[in-house]
């Protein structure tokens, strides 16, 4: 009897428990309802007919019938957030089919999920789904919080590849904190291609290359990719040339192979022809932009078909005669990516000619290598070359709303003098403001009125390489440039490691600001490391006379006789106070033309 009223309580608590799990209040936020735009991966949203359309409304009387009914699907559109939940829902409703037949609905028509961490790396979020009349997703059991605060990280939601989207919602238990973030600033990546562009054959929408490219460089990008409509038409180009964009990628030729079966009824001279007047069309809009000229990846059975070999081979030969004309006509800032260089075997495709998962992972790290040269966005062996965001301080600061608030300001009163660093130089003084000034008379009176303090507490050499590669540094032309960062990888680098980034940012830095004086000043010296300080400066000072940029150690006057900072100048061992603010400026000073 006993045991029986025990497991009848115990029947009734789980009872319970199971009641409020499923009546537990979830808040949800509809995109639609956001004050600023918050859909990335739009180039026209003031124009759209319906909310997740890839095209202006404008174009639904432009382009052929098929190419509107494509646009309408949410390829490449994204939603970023932040929040603290151990659970995210989503729920929407989709116009067309779950499925297709080489194609799962989790990719057709399903959301992927992604969180970054606040050190910047990437994670996967799995969630269990329901395609219904509503189709539903929920991740549970995501860990809230990284160890450096209590207020969440950033999600980004990739949205259906193959369907349109009627409405949708993301939701998260009440009492837990969600912030929508407004859409990225940045000039866009601009994919204009084909079905492998637009998403097929992947497994889920991350997996789409284009969002694995836009991953691998932290870039905003937009795909305008057409399944089966790809064909560089004039009146498609000439909406895609409407976008100030920060790369056109042209990814076409698959869709314009010369076939005996076609319907397209354009011979080989036509395709060079189009590939000509698209980039001409390009390069009038956009007289320096980068325009890259993607070859035909080939297809699973060219080695075995001559018919198969035959159709990639003569749209690639036709594409380097363009490449060539145009080279010869004077356009400048235009690329060619080779076959090869895409990496596609008989492993990588799902039905001959549309990739699998790993077919899109080696289009993605093709493109990778290729952009990461021309948009001078380069990544080494070490962390402290991989640049990245961090969210490690959000009880102080904010810190993209800050990468935010330098652009605004650089762009309305351009700085003279740039000063870089980490927590040290932002809790000095100048503008914009941090969240303390304990130095801020000794600032002025060091740098002056027009000097940009362009300094993130938390921040390492990698965040610095991330902030310059958006546009930090872009738009205008300082005279000098001052970079102190470095000691927030002493306890995650090795020397090596941290010269491998300062050599990476001082190519950066050149290359955004050509003609400014760049001065690298030694890490300051900090409680208890003094002596790793001196040595790792030393090599500092090393690689700035092989690079032929400044180095001046200022931070030795916090050093006393016997090698230990003086303490009396410090908060904490490593930030100082307003004595230490004096004399660390009244060393940098002199050198502040």
């Amino acid at each position: 009897m006993k045991f029986k009223t025990a497991f009848a309580c115990i029947g009734f608590i789980l009872s319970f428990h199971f009641t409020f799990a499923q009546t537990a209040k979830i808040n949800w936020w509809n995109p639609q309802a956001a004050t600023l735009p918050v859909l990335e991966g739009q180039a026209w949203p003031k124009e759209v007919k319906n909310p997740y359309d890839r095209l202006p409304a404008r174009a639904e009387k432009q382009v052929r019938e098929q190419v509107w009914g494509l646009s309408n699907q949410s390829a490449g559109l994204m939603l970023r957030f932040r929040a603290n939940s151990s659970e995210i829902n989503v729920r929407y409703v989709v116009n067309g089919k779950h499925a297709l037949p080489h194609m799962p609905a989790t990719g057709v028509s399903g959301v992927d999920l992604y969180a970054i961490s606040s050190d910047g790396d990437w994670r996967w979020c799995a969630g269990k789904y329901a395609f219904g009349d509503t189709i539903t997703y929920t991740f549970k059991n995501l860990e809230p919080n990284d160890s450096y605060h209590k207020k969440g990280r950033e999600y980004r939601l990739y949205l259906p590849l193959y369907n349109s989207v009627k409405w949708l919602e993301v939701g998260t238990p009440e009492g837990t904190e969600f912030t929508p973030l407004p859409t990225r600033p940045d000039k866009p990546i601009v994919i204009y291609g084909t079905s492998i562009a637009h998403g097929a054959c992947a497994s889920r929408p991350g997996m789409a290359w284009t969002a694995i490219l836009g991953r691998k460089l932290d870039q905003p990008l937009i795909n305008l990719g057409f399944s089966g409509n790809g064909r560089l038409e004039e009146e498609v180009v000439s909406i895609v040339s409407e976008i100030d964009a920060k790369v056109f990628v042209l990814d076409c030729l698959p869709n314009l192979t010369i076939r005996p079966d076609s319907k397209l009824g354009i011979t080989i001279q036509d395709v060079k022809n189009r590939i000509l007047a698209t980039t001409r069309t390009l390069r009038k809009k956009h007289p320096n932009t980068p325009i890259v000229l993607a070859s035909h990846a080939g297809y699973t059975d060219e080695d075995i078909n001559p018919q198969s070999k035959h159709f990639y081979s003569e749209v690639n030969e036709t594409l380097k005669e363009a490449f060539a004309q145009l080279k010869s006509e004077g356009v400048q800032q235009l690329f060619i990516i080779p076959k090869a260089d895409f990496g596609q075997d008989i492993e990588t495709m799902v039905d001959g000619t549309h990739p699998n998962d790993l077919g899109m992972m080696r289009y993605a790290e093709g493109y990778e290598k290729h952009l990461r040269q021309i948009l001078h966005e380069y990544k080494g062996t070490a962390s402290t070359t991989h640049p990245v965001i961090q969210l490690r301080e959000l009880n102080n600061y904010d810190w993209e709303a800050r990468h935010l608030e330098i652009l605004d300001l650089n762009k309305k009163n351009p700085p003279a003098t740039v000063i870089i660093g980490n927590s040290i130089t932002h809790f000095w003084g100048g503008l914009p403001k941090g969240p303390r000034a304990n130095g801020a008379e000794s600032w002025d009176n060091t740098f002056g009125k027009n000097a940009r303090n362009m300094a993130y507490g938390w921040d390492r050499i990698e965040n610095v390489l991330w902030r310059i590669n958006h546009g930090e540094l872009d738009g205008y032309a300082a005279k000098q440039v001052f970079v102190n960062i470095g000691t927030n990888n002493l306890h995650l680098n090795s020397d090596a490691e941290i010269v491998e980034g300062w050599l990476q940012l001082v190519d950066a830095i050149r290359f955004h600001q050509p003609d400014a004086e760049i001065t690298m000043l030694g890490i300051y010296p900090r409680r208890q490391q003094e002596g790793r300080v001196a040595v790792i400066n030393e090599k500092l000072a090393q690689l700035t006379g092989e690079t032929g940029v400044n180095f001046l150690d200022p931070g030795k006057v916090f050093l006393q006789k016997d090698g230990k900072i003086d303490e009396s100048l410090f908060s904490d061992g490593l930030h100082p106070n307003a004595k230490g603010y004096k004399l660390l400026g009244d060393a940098i000073k002199p050198y502040v033309k």
